[in-house]
């Protein structure tokens, strides 16, 4: 039988030393840091930019929602965070102001 397979026999040499732990180390670093510059730091970005548009609405502002409403801001409420929108001349809406996706340019409504 040992014609077809060969016989195992044990290495009289020393184990290879585990010395992993350090590049473990740096690579868990490196994900870290790719983490960190691609994901976290982008959306913080973006989060501080549309809290600082919300702190910033006022009347008479045209504004984009995210259900893409645009419409012009009549009047804003601090203490419950929603703002009343005229849509045109007859129809008023409220939204909160965490849905304001976009404060558009002056004359853009008279201009749809």
């Amino acid at each position: 039988m040992s014609f077809f397979i060969s016989n195992a026999h044990a290495s009289t040499a020393g184990a290879a030393p585990a010395g992993g732990g350090m590049e473990m180390l740096i690579m868990l670093g490196i994900f870290g840091l790719v983490f960190y510059f691609l994901i976290y730091r982008p959306q913080a970005k973006r989060v501080k930019e549309h809290k600082d548009l919300m702190g910033a609405l006022s009347k008479g502002d045209e504004v984009l929602t995210t259900g893409g409403l645009i419409g012009k801001i009549q009047k804003v409420s601090d203490d419950k965070d929603f703002v009343v929108m005229a849509l045109n001349d007859q129809t008023n809406v409220t939204v909160q102001k965490a849905s304001v996706s976009a404060v558009l340019p002056k004359g853009t409504m008279k201009s749809l």
